[in-house]
């Protein structure tokens, strides 16, 4: 019971990885879809990305996991090492036969633009999928038979439905939703990638590794089929600058991570220059849609990413939104449907995702305490303690609570 496949086609506002997955999603069930991109060009801000066994059951859904599977690496361990004296805090192995005897599916790390590649090439392949650049959505009216979007040129572009995947700051949410600017954690972030051959020995593994500090952490894995490591440092602090693609001040990030491990500071002064951005997210909220328009990925739920779950919930919400308007007969309950079947997962990641930057960041006899409950850990609690989270879809990105 697919709704009527009108003249005009199901616009996404956004094409990042969210917006490509749901024009890939509704592509493939024979929908016409014309993804709306404001910048000059598709492409994916950023280096790395983790791809947990979630995300793989979605590839799969998508047609894309011989795509992935060629551009990702998968890890041996992840690894939580205290970035004050060097000891380990606690290991959990990947992806080898007990991994796989808990989880159908790998765990990953991609490199950004590889994974957005794979859905961009993925979706082209599509008669029907329409990737449009240079287009900046400014503001909807929904009429009931269709959709209108303005445009900041001016111009109108009508649909069938809208589907919202513009991110954290999204001009479909402010008339859907309308709860105000992000909430601004105080956390920076600075991103940058390092040839593996300039990797400190000790430090070039195939390993996720977390450097967990006082109000800091530090993580590095291998990207692009192992030739460069992917390196993120957060930290609190004050500063704020609205957006993704800033320079960082290489100055305040040595003073934040100065007298820690060497395994730290190896990696640090290997980079004299730093991409830096401002984590935020939103308050969890139960509705998202309205009529013939609906939010997904940020846009409905932007989390921080101390659970690198963003990205695999975005897609996630692609195959599930896919899902639900073939199984109803008008977009409106298809979009209902949509948010029940995502709203409670979602929350609880975005909720979850804070609580794990206190974990991180944790200093003095917090910090003892939480070595003292991880290092104990054995490989079958780490997995039971992950089951929500990587087995908490079915094939169709329902949620399994």
């Amino acid at each position: 019971m697919t709704p009527a496949r009108d003249d005009l086609p199901i616009l996404v506002a956004g094409g990042g990885i969210g917006g490509v997955a749901a024009a890939l999603a509704l592509g493939r069930n024979g929908h016409r879809v014309h993804v709306l991109e404001q910048s000059d060009g598709f492409g994916e801000v950023g280096a790395g990305i983790q791809i947990a066994p979630n995300a793989f059951r979605m590839f799969k859904a998508l047609g894309v996991t011989g795509a992935i599977n060629d551009v990702a690496v998968l890890p041996d361990h992840l690894v939580m090492m205290d970035a004050l004296d060097g000891s380990e805090v606690t290991r959990v192995p990947l992806n080898d036969d007990v991994f796989r005897e808990h989880f159908a599916f790998p765990y990953a790390v991609i490199y950004r633009p590889d994974l957005h590649q794979v859905l961009m090439d993925a979706c082209e392949a599509l008669p029907d999928v329409k990737l449009s650049t240079g287009v900046d959505v400014t503001g909807h009216e929904d009429h009931g038979s269709h959709i209108r979007v303005s445009t900041v040129s001016g111009n109108t572009i009508d649909g069938a439905a809208l589907i919202g995947a513009d991110g954290l700051w999204s001009v479909v949410r402010k008339q859907i939703v309308d709860d105000g600017p992000p909430r601004v954690s105080g956390h920076i972030a600075y991103r940058a990638v390092l040839p593996t051959p300039e990797v400190p020995d000790a430090n070039r593994i195939n390993d996720v590794v977390l450097w967990a500090g006082p109000k800091t952490h530090l993580v590095h894995y291998p990207l692009h089929r192992g030739d460069i490591f992917n390196l993120v440092s957060v930290f609190h602090s004050d500063r704020y600058e609205e957006g993704w693609d800033v320079f960082g001040d290489v100055a305040e990030l040595r003073e934040r991570f100065a007298g820690q491990h060497h395994g730290v500071l190896g990696m640090l002064d290997k980079i004299d220059a730093w991409r830096m951005w401002v984590l935020c997210d939103r308050e969890p909220v139960r509705d998202w849609s309205r009529g013939r328009v609906t939010l997904l990925g940020d846009a409905a739920h932007p989390m921080l990413q101390y659970l690198a779950q963003g990205a695999c919930l975005a897609m996630e919400d692609a195959v599930c939104l896919a899902s639900c308007i073939e199984a109803h007969a008008d977009y409106p309950a298809a979009f209902a449907d949509y948010q029940s079947k995502r709203y409670l997962r979602t929350a609880r990641v975005q909720l979850t995702a804070r609580l794990y930057g206190d974990i991180y960041h944790a200093a003095d006899a917090t910090a003892d305490l939480r070595k003292l409950m991880l290092s104990g850990r054995s490989a079958e609690q780490a997995y039971q303690g992950m089951k929500w989270l990587y087995d908490g879809v079915d094939e169709n990105g329902v949620q399994q609570l």
